[in-house]
């Protein structure tokens, strides 16, 4: 009976995290399962990335998040969720990739790359971060082409294209730039993001302005071959030397293991997972969502701050259902 459990939680970022905490408070029997390492999604962030939240909105468990700035820094989030991990003992099993469920009765099996496990509640916090919006161009699987990126370094002296105009790509243009790489901008609008972060607004529009980093507008890549990338431009096609694609055009949910688990998505352009939004159920029943995961593709409005309540919310609808549950 080891690998029966009261819930399994699949997804071990912040969120998942939280709701293993308040799992822990009702005394329920649980796990996590993480398909990479601890708070992956935040291990993917780039290396010298900073937060644009507080520490203390970041906090979870009642664990202080000290940091050396009013804004966390990368290398600081992941030492603090390991601190919360450790310090609550939770029980999470890392490396193990989710590849099914099925219902019998009233339990669920969940097929892993490492086994199964059976539980009657199952909540999914597995973000986005992990399932970039893939341009769907060919070449776009050429080793050159990243959706994720860590550091400036290997992009020193090196004709880069980044493509996007949303904050990540407008951190990695001007962080490249600075460290010596020749860098072109493709941007399907008009003009730069308009809710880019505001001290970093200015600057790359000021680089952009000065022809230091080269922007065309109104454009999208048609083509990437080994050394070079083919853009279809207001003025017409337009074939430019190239090294380096960074494809920062944002994350989504991941679709497959919803579709993987059996939980509905709304049929509009939201695609948001179908749930209650007072308990975050499923379609499923016991089956719960949480997370930003509950925002479908609006991924710019849910973050840990505003929904680290999820956790309490869907214990509590749990504990509602199994007044049994409320005394072990």
């Amino acid at each position: 009976m080891q690998n029966h459990f009261d819930l399994v939680i699949i997804g071990g970022g912040p969120i998942g995290l939280n709701c293993a905490i308040e799992a822990k408070k009702a005394r329920l029997n649980y796990i996590v399962i993480e398909k990479g390492v601890l708070v992956n999604s935040l291990y993917n962030f780039p290396t010298n990335m900073t937060f644009f939240s507080t520490s203390n909105l970041l906090e979870i468990g009642g664990v202080p998040f000290i940091s050396h700035t009013d804004k966390p820094t990368r290398r600081e989030s992941l030492e603090y969720f390991r601190r919360v991990q450790e310090s609550w003992e939770l029980n999470i099993q890392l490396y193990t990739t989710v590849e099914r469920m099925t219902q019998e009765s009233d339990l669920y099996q969940i097929e892993t790359n490492k086994g199964w496990f059976i539980a009657k509640h199952v909540i999914v916090a597995t973000g986005f971060y992990d399932t970039p919006r893939y341009l769907n161009v060919p070449g776009e699987k050429l080793p050159k082409v990243k959706h994720f990126y860590n550091d400036p370094h290997p992009y020193v002296g090196q004709k880069l294209i980044v493509i996007g105009a949303a904050n990540s790509a407008c951190d990695v243009a001007l962080e490249t730039y600075y460290k010596g790489a020749e860098v072109t901008m493709v941007i399907r609008e008009s003009e730069i993001y308009p809710k880019v972060k505001y001290w970093i607004k200015p600057n790359i529009e000021n680089r952009i302005k000065e022809g230091a980093i080269k922007a065309y507008f109104n454009s999208t890549v048609t083509e990437i071959t080994e050394h070079e990338v083919h853009i279809n431009t207001p003025e017409g096609p337009l074939t430019i030397e190239n090294d380096f694609v960074l494809a920062m055009t944002g994350y989504k949910p991941n679709y497959a293991l919803f579709e993987a688990l059996g939980i509905d998505i709304s049929e509009n352009e939201l695609k948001i997972p179908v749930h209650n939004t007072e308990t975050l159920e499923t379609n499923l029943h016991n089956v719960y969502v949480a997370g930003v995961i509950n925002s479908g593709m609006q991924t710019s409005t849910l973050f840990i701050e505003n929904t680290r309540v999820h956790s309490e919310m869907i214990i509590k609808a749990i504990q509602a259902k199994n007044p049994s549950l409320k005394s072990q």
